[in-house]
């Protein structure tokens, strides 16, 4: 018998509006037939729809880490409110009567077992032939060449861009101005470079921002000085590429997502970087607009609980889209993927997963969290400053420190690692979420030996470091400062 929870069902929900919906139709009880397969792996019933005919909705876990929904309701959402009611039912203990899988149901499966029996073969057949099991994917050549071809016009049209504004100085951007900009910005669209457009309306977004001008100038240069790396960088790794096109892609750096490559998944299998059953549990959640992208971002801070890497998992949502994708929450269990994707990059690496399963976290789960956290804080503060002088670093890195107090020092909160070195916490101004005032709620047990995931941030008027907490970590509860 499969095992399903409400933390799981709102957890594969698109989005709260779905969640309320699907928890509606059984309090509505506008399911007059629920049933099971005899083995518990087929969930499926009838919904009570806007027309004389219901709903046909079945939920299907012959594979538990990659279910399948069906419906036969025009919904785009998969899985639709119908699937979820049909969960929530089930979550719920409502009475579901036994029955065999319906033929189309039944047929469909057979379907599905035919193409993994035909892909399990092709892989037996390659590794037979002495080939690795995932085949190296083919690439038209000379398509290639024309979009980085294409890539290397739009790295001068930025290039330019970038000049422009260093030669004239920002006192010179009038409204005129920063309209022909914005025109230029929204022509780096057709070069396919959306990372470096999306750079460079970060830029136009802080010079319209509205700030003091010495805080808005310090952040302008500070794009301005990442941009003039991105042209550069990317210059020459487009211009290796093109002189070696078969070559393999860069993934040590970040480079290929910071000019707007979005990495699939047999990508990032052919070049090795996949990880299989790994089991993660999420520390710290938020979800934001990001106007320099058009998207909806929705970024998890994850920990592995064996080895104690950071792991960042980040979707985008386009605004124009966003109805009609998967809105992910924050996650209070343990996920356990089949297999873990991570993206190129050196901190908190992104990663995401395609089938998975959950469990309940378990104090043995927070126990192993704590001991993964860095003890000495000298150690880390350094690594930290290391990676901001690197202008293409992640500008807001996240580490998980355990302390050994946690107290208050001339007036702010501090906390002391087991050698006296002590971290100054408080607000940093990107993140936009406050969290510092929750600190006086939380009791003493707290105070000693325990963890906290904090993001760092310097500020670039007075170069001082500052650590915000996101979530703290006790042997019995997790306590997040953002979700």
């Amino acid at each position: 018998m499969i095992e399903i929870t409400e933390a799981y069902i709102d957890s594969i929900a698109p989005n709260a509006g779905a969640i309320k919906n699907g928890r509606d139709l059984v309090k509505k009880n506008s399911f007059p037939k629920l049933c099971r397969s005899e083995d518990g792996t087929l969930l499926f019933g009838e919904c009570k729809g806007s027309g004389k005919d219901p709903y046909r909705c079945s939920a299907d876990f012959v594979k538990p880490e990659s279910p399948v929904f069906r419906c036969s309701c025009p919904s785009r959402q998969f899985p639709c409110k119908h699937n979820l009611g049909l969960l929530y039912a089930y979550a719920g203990g409502k009475p579901f009567d036994v029955e065999d899988v319906p033929e189309d149901v039944a047929d469909k499966r057979s379907k599905i077992e035919q193409r993994e029996e035909k892909k399990k073969e092709v892989a037996e057949s390659t590794a037979a032939g002495g080939e690795t099991a995932t085949a190296k994917r083919k690439t038209n050549k000379s398509a290639l060449v024309k979009k980085m071809a294409a890539q290397l016009e739009g790295i001068e049209l930025l290039d330019k861009l970038v000049r422009q504004i260093v030669q004239s100085g920002f006192a010179s951007l009038d409204a005129k101005t920063m309209k022909m900009l914005d025109d230029q910005a929204k022509q780096l669209g057709n070069y396919y470079v959306p990372g470096l457009q999306s750079a460079f309306r970060e830029l136009l977004l802080v010079l319209e921002s509205g700030d003091d001008q010495e805080r808005m100038y310090t952040e302008a240069m500070d794009k301005l000085t990442l941009l003039h790396m991105l042209v550069q960088k990317s210059r020459d790794y487009i211009e290796g590429k093109r002189q070696n096109p078969e070559g393999p892609m860069d993934t040590v750096s970040p480079v290929e997502e910071s000019i707007g490559h979005a990495w699939q998944a047999a990508e990032l299998k052919e070049y090795g970087l996949v990880r299989s059953d790994v089991e993660l549990l999420q520390l710290a959640f938020r979800s934001y607009g990001n106007e320099a992208r058009g998207e909806y971002v929705d970024e998890g801070w994850w920990i592995r609980l064996d080895t104690g890497e950071l792991h960042t998992v980040r979707t985008y949502r386009p605004y124009r889209a966003a109805k009609y994708m998967k809105e992910e929450d924050s996650c209070f269990s343990v996920v356990k993927a089949k297999e873990l994707f991570v993206y190129p990059g050196q901190w908190t690496p992104r990663a995401r997963w395609e089938e998975m399963t959950m469990r309940d976290t378990t104090p043995e789960d927070r126990a192993a969290v704590i001991s993964h956290g860095k003890r000495l804080f000298a150690e880390t503060i350094k690594a930290v400053k290391n990676e901001l002088k690197n202008p293409l670093s992640d500008k807001r890195p996240v580490v998980l420190l355990s302390y050994a107090k946690l107290g208050v020092a001339g007036g702010r909160y501090v906390l002391e690692d087991e050698a006296g070195k002590r971290l100054t916490l408080g607000d940093i101004r990107s993140l936009s979420h406050p969290g510092m005032q929750l600190l006086p709620l939380l009791g003493e047990h707290i105070c000693r030996d325990q963890a906290m995931l904090v993001m760092f941030e310097q500020d670039l008027l007075d170069g001082s470091l500052i650590a915000q907490p996101l979530c703290l970590v006790t042997g019995t509860e997790t306590v997040r400062f953002i979700y």
